[in-house]
């Protein structure tokens, strides 16, 4: 059963909770926005498209705003029990700082399985269709607009100048068609013009009025240059029909269904184990292969046998080798140097290739496991700013929008900088993934267990009265070997 505490607790942390969730979810919006502005600008594309991007990309960016919208609800919550003496009071009543904390406890718990099975089930689909419309929107013809005075290069194959426009009148128009090689380039000239579209959105339509054209037959390949047939024609109307697809067309998500983004932790597990035993199977061909084929040069047939016997050649036979090079003829020692030289050229290729082979199969593997930690530390991390926000907000005992964002700030910044550090670690594989995955979380914990100790014992890390007392402490205790001692006289 709640209690009055409870409810006063929850009501207080989900009033700044939803507040901070939706400033950081559009802060975050805006800022992946930005990151791809260049491919949204220009192409035309419907309010609808648009209204389900940013759908995707919210349900994209919710794993990581939660933590975040934690640390400052907690903070500010906490915060402001403490500045109006709320906290002191139930204190002093016997209530202590975990009994107080239990209710966001439960929610946490709550929130935090419920955003694992977000990042499972909802996030996975959605990042599917996010970066479908992106590529989608990326690879659409921009929007035909034509501006005044300078070239236009939306049209695959041509560059239009027009010199002014009015309406859908276009004056002064100069057509430069490439569409049949650079070597067969033709001028359009002429004084207006009018440009549409077809119903469908297939194909533009140019009617252009009294011009002239100018355009060399050349043929595609034909070297001779000195005689060049030359066609100039004059028109009255002349109508162009070029194809110009201004439709927006979605591209099929298949590409992406095999990606690390598109799976469940089931399927990510699943696609780990394949990985790991493709990864072995080849290097054991690999093995085998050099081992045979390029090393002992010997057939398929041979290959069990040499396996068998030693991976490497014994003494007594490279001393047989190393004798019979000495014994021939400097015709045949050149031959042998040469034909030497051409194997471990070979050799080299093949493992370089190779070598290229495992370190892709390995990082595909890492891909996966990335994935996979990101699941756990994602909903670990609501968990940890719980025991970071809160009892730093009961130490401070400052409220409203100035110290506690500023902390929070502070500490969020942090987190994604070592999150990120640990990230790329693994990503690079230079650490281990589950090392650089759980960074941010082994860090982090230790602070919360800190400051929650801090907290519940009355500490004040906020009062200048304290580290001053502190300072005055140890600087006595590192002068005093250096104080000349006082001699009484008899």
């Amino acid at each position: 059963m709640l209690k009055h505490i409870d409810r006063y607790i929850l009501k207080n942390f989900f009033k700044t909770f939803s507040i901070t969730f939706f400033g950081s979810i559009f802060v975050l919006v805006m800022q992946f926005l930005f990151r791809y502005i260049d491919d949204f600008v220009g192409k035309g594309v419907g309010m609808l498209v648009l209204g389900e991007f940013f759908m995707y990309a919210c349900l994209t960016l919710v794993p990581l705003s939660l933590p975040l919208s934690i640390l400052i609800g907690s903070l500010m919550t906490f915060g402001n029990l403490g500045e109006k003496l709320e906290l002191l009071a139930m204190k002093a009543a016997g209530i202590s700082l975990f009994r107080i904390m239990q209710p966001l406890i439960i929610c946490m718990s709550i929130i935090s399985i419920a955003s694992f099975y977000f990042s499972d089930y909802v996030l996975p689909p959605s990042q599917v269709r996010m970066w479908t419309l992106i590529f989608s929107i990326r690879e659409k013809s921009p929007e035909l607009d034509i501006p005044e005075g300078s070239f236009y290069n939306g049209i695959t194959g041509r560059n239009i100048y027009v010199g002014k426009k009015r309406s859908d009148m276009l004056r002064d128009v100069i057509i430069y068609d490439y569409s049949n090689g650079f070597s067969n380039t033709s001028v359009i000239l002429a004084d207006t013009g009018y440009i549409s579209l077809t119903e469908d959105k297939t194909q533009l339509i140019l009617t252009l009025r009294s011009g002239e054209t100018f355009e060399n037959l050349q043929q595609n390949g034909k070297k001779d240059t000195k005689s060049i047939p030359y066609r100039r024609e004059t028109f009255a109307h002349k109508v162009m029909v070029i194809d110009f697809d201004a439709n927006f067309k979605e591209m099929s998500s298949d590409f992406l269904e095999g990606q690390h983004v598109s799976k469940n932790t089931t399927q990510l597990l699943h696609a780990m184990d394949s990985i790991a035993t493709r990864a072995k199977e080849f290097q054991e061909q690999v093995t085998t292969k050099f081992l045979t084929r390029m090393y002992f040069n010997k057939d398929n047939a041979g290959t069990q046998a040499a396996l068998d016997t030693n991976a490497y050649p014994k003494t007594e036979q490279v001393k047989d080798a190393y004798l019979t090079y000495l014994q021939a003829d400097t015709q045949s020692k050149e031959h042998i140097i040469r034909a030497a030289a051409a194997q471990a050229r070979i050799v080299q290729s093949e493992c370089i290739s190779t070598d290229n082979d495992i370190k892709w199969i390995k990082e595909q593997g890492r891909f996966n496991a990335i994935e996979w930690h990101k699941k756990y530390t994602l909903s670990f991390a609501c968990f940890i700013f719980l025991f970071i926000g809160a009892p730093l907000g009961a130490i401070i005992r400052k409220g409203g929008m100035g110290m506690p964002l500023v902390l929070s700030t502070v500490l969020f910044i942090s987190y994604y900088i070592i999150d990120n550090t640990g990230y790329k670690m693994a990503r690079e594989g230079i650490w281990e993934v589950w090392e650089g995955m759980w960074l941010s979380a082994f860090i982090l914990l230790p602070l919360g267990i800190v400051l929650t100790y801090m907290a519940a014992t009355e500490s004040t890390i906020m009062n200048g009265e304290s580290y001053k007392h502190v300072f005055k402490k140890f600087f006595t205790i590192f002068t005093h070997p250096f104080k000349k001692k006082k001699t009484i006289e008899l």
